[in-house]
């Protein structure tokens, strides 16, 4: 899995950046998105950023990717907890 946060001051860009990552994986927060973790995805991923969209910001704008490892734990709270994408109930 990586998770993408970005601040991005532009209205229009940044719908069109979120539109764009939305393909990809699900927001989690307003301006975070789970994705899951391919080595091409990623890559589709920072390779548009540098081609596509890294032109258009400004000097406040940025794009951070956290790409987390099989080990690291994910813990969930709250509304989140009905995220999980094994969620099973038996009644």
């Amino acid at each position: 899995m990586i998770i993408v946060s970005y601040d991005i001051s532009d209205d229009k860009l940044r719908a069109k950046f979120a539109k764009y990552l939305s393909r990809f994986g699900h927001r989690i927060q307003y301006s975070v998105f789970e994705i899951d973790n391919s080595p091409r995805i990623v890559n589709n991923i920072v390779n548009d950023l540098k081609n596509k969209y890294e032109s258009k910001f400004s000097q406040t704008d940025s794009v951070i990717i956290f790409k987390m490892s099989s080990s690291c734990e994910v813990m969930r709270f709250g509304y989140a907890k009905n995220d999980e994408k094994d969620f099973l109930i038996i009644t």
